[in-house]
């Protein structure tokens, strides 16, 4: 394989350029004025929701022309896009809110160009996951973002074990009406005592910040009227050290399964394999503890 050096600036070809173009999580003065510019001067913009984009050109008084790519029209949008591109029209590509291709359309564009030679030149602008990060008050970095965890309860838990052991601070984005069903699914996999914090609504008028550990943001969620987009950022995985006050850390390997049974209503087996995963032990392991077999 040939490594490919592309420059973002001296365009030696007749080929157009992929812009990535960043949009206000919320506040729209949050539009940089090279974002504003980079619309401007496009031959066209390639917009998750064409609607949705049209408020932000009004404000901006952008006159560029839209077309439509999402998610559900990415297989043949994407060599419509890419003819355009060689033939030596500009295009930027916007999401809702937030970076293109971060939880959004884009990565498959950008891989086109790539494979086509065309410049891609991402310009830097509002993002979610930094914006809660750095306000948090949780270690900043390292940092592991993944963005929307899988709907199904098992696919949740299953991915979240993954993760447990994990010592750098995790970032994820959560909808209103899914969010007390995630945060049982975290207290169940990392325990009640890591920290967490819940950011709500970043950069709009109802913006919100609720710290304190998985349980406490549980039982908030439990009893609050939850609405606005989430960015949960939840502490890494200390493993107990420093004698940190984490009740799990301190109790036996069968008071662990017995505990989540009681707390969380879960199976004997779906526990044990839980506890497994925490411990670092083999699942048989755990099973023989928990039953009292030798």
């Amino acid at each position: 394989m040939a490594i490919q050096k592309n420059s973002s600036f001296r365009n030696l070809d007749s080929k157009g350029a992929l812009y990535l173009v960043p949009t206000p999580i919320g506040n729209l003065k949050d539009m940089s004025p090279r974002a504003v510019e980079t619309l401007k001067q496009v031959n066209l913009i390639a917009a998750e929701d064409t609607r949705n984009t049209q408020k932000l050109l009004n404000y901006f008084d952008i006159k560029t022309k839209q077309i439509s790519f999402h998610k559900f029209n990415t297989k043949e949008r994407i060599p419509e896009l890419i003819q355009k591109l060689n033939n030596g029209q500009d295009i930027a590509q916007v999401s809702d809110a937030g970076t293109p291709s971060i939880s959004d359309p884009g990565h498959e564009l950008v891989e086109s160009c790539i494979k086509n030679e065309i410049r891609v030149i991402a310009i830097p602008g509002p993002s979610a996951s930094i914006t809660a990060l750095i306000a948090s008050g949780i270690l900043p970095q390292p940092f592991i973002f993944y963005g929307f965890l899988p709907r199904k309860k098992s696919e949740q838990i299953n991915e979240l074990e993954k993760l447990n052991g994990q010592e750098y601070t995790q970032v994820y984005y959560e909808a209103p009406h899914r969010l007390k069903k995630t945060l049982e699914n975290m207290v169940t996999v990392f325990g009640e005592k890591r920290k967490v914090v819940l950011c709500r609504e970043l950069t709009k008028r109802y913006e919100e910040y609720i710290r304190g550990n998985l349980q406490e943001a549980l039982e908030w969620s439990t009893n609050e009227d939850v609405r606005g987009e989430f960015v949960i950022v939840v502490q890494g995985n200390e493993k107990c050290e420093n004698e940190i006050q984490d009740v799990q850390c301190k109790l036996t390997i069968k008071e662990q399964v017995q505990r989540l049974i009681d707390q969380q209503g879960i199976k004997p087996n779906a526990a044990i394999k839980i506890v497994a995963k925490n411990n670092n032990l083999k699942k048989q392991e755990v099973y023989n503890e928990f039953h009292g077999l030798r």
